[in-house]
């Protein structure tokens, strides 16, 4: 008995000893694991995604081919839109010199505008002044710068003047004060003209009036020089 007893001690202590001599199984079985699991870990990208990422890291210079195909498009629409309203202008412009009420020139034409000015306000002055002394004076700057229906109109202005300026030797001075261009077509023009005048008396007793005049003329170029065609005193 004491000898199987004693065999059997033997051995599980033999087994027991040999237990703990044993490498750890554990140690292993993470290195499989580890390796079966590694390639799953680490996926390479697949094929559909790569363009999606070279897209969105591609630098802008990639984009600007699409520009230059769009910009030439964008400028030849530019080019035909000013194209057609540059034809559209110049139509325009040519129906508004054929209509007779579009041809003033006044505000556009800064050299005739001054010219016509500038020798209307000298005949004003000359043809509505008038000395006693010397009428030839008158008679010589009527004729200098009065045509057509004016000549009779300034005739008949000026008639009592005439008559009356011997016996109460009348002075007649004329000074334009303000004068505008209201429409210059060509050679015509019509301006309005504010005056004033002075009327002296130089007999015995020498008096002197004043008065304020406003009146439209209307003008015609007669090769360097402006005439008055017309006077309008808006009587009625």
């Amino acid at each position: 008995m004491s000898t199987t007893r004693h065999l059997v001690n033997r051995r599980r202590r033999l087994a027991t000893v040999a237990a703990a001599t044993a490498p750890p199984r554990t140690a292993t079985a993470p290195a499989e694991e580890t390796e079966a699991w590694a390639p799953e870990a680490v996926d390479p990208p697949r094929a559909e995604e790569e363009p999606a990422a070279e897209e969105k890291d591609a630098p802008p210079r990639k984009r600007l081919p699409s520009l230059r195909i769009r910009l030439p498009a964008v400028l030849c629409a530019a080019t035909l839109l000013l194209g057609a309203f540059a034809a559209w202008s110049f139509t325009s412009a040519g129906t508004l010199r054929d209509e007779p009420s579009r041809q003033n020139t006044a505000l556009t034409d800064i050299g005739r505008t001054s010219e016509v000015k500038g020798q209307i306000t000298e005949a004003v002055g000359a043809v509505f002044s008038y000395d006693y002394a010397s009428p030839e004076k008158a008679d010589t700057a009527a004729r200098r710068y009065l045509t057509g229906k004016a000549v009779q109109q300034h005739e008949d202005m000026l008639a009592e003047v005439r008559a009356q300026a011997p016996k109460q030797k009348l002075v007649l001075t004329t000074t334009v004060t303000q004068s505008g261009v209201e429409v210059l077509d060509g050679d015509r023009a019509r301006l309005l003209v504010f005056a004033d005048q002075s009327n002296t008396r130089t007999g015995k007793e020498e008096e002197t009036t004043y008065a304020a005049a406003m009146f439209a003329v209307d003008a015609v170029r007669r090769g360097d020089t402006w005439r008055i065609a017309a006077i309008d005193t808006f009587a009625r």
